[in-house]
């Protein structure tokens, strides 16, 4: 059995998860508080229904570069020529971030080069 590289993976936006560029030229993402606990604290103590978040320019880079047709591997060659060292430990760096984003449902996986 081969074992599945990491790098290959390729990731997209989820469709649930609407976002914009902002006044600052960061990635802003929208997303929405679901769930009993949110829907209470929506009702008494008056918490937004949305929340906005911000990804730094590293982050939003790489917001950026998800497209469904290139792989991690691919985004850090990106990474690298805008950010050089700065970026460094790129891939570990990398694929922490986009492992996070997939935890949180912002991307999914589309598919994988074979």
């Amino acid at each position: 059995m081969k074992k599945e590289n990491y790098l290959d993976f390729v990731p997209r936006h989820s469709k649930v998860m609407p976002w914009q560029e902002n006044e600052a030229g960061h990635v802003e993402i929208k997303r929405e508080n679901l769930g009993v606990f949110n829907k209470i604290a929506q009702a008494i103590a008056k918490k937004p229904r949305f929340s906005y978040i911000e990804l730094d320019d590293f982050g939003s880079f790489v917001w950026e570069q998800i497209d469904g047709k290139k792989t991690i591997y691919q985004i850090g060659q990106a990474v690298h020529e805008e950010f050089g060292e700065k970026a460094e430990p790129l891939y570990e760096r990398l694929s922490k971030y986009i492992t996070t984003l997939h935890e949180n449902r912002f991307v999914v996986y589309q598919n994988k080069i074979t």
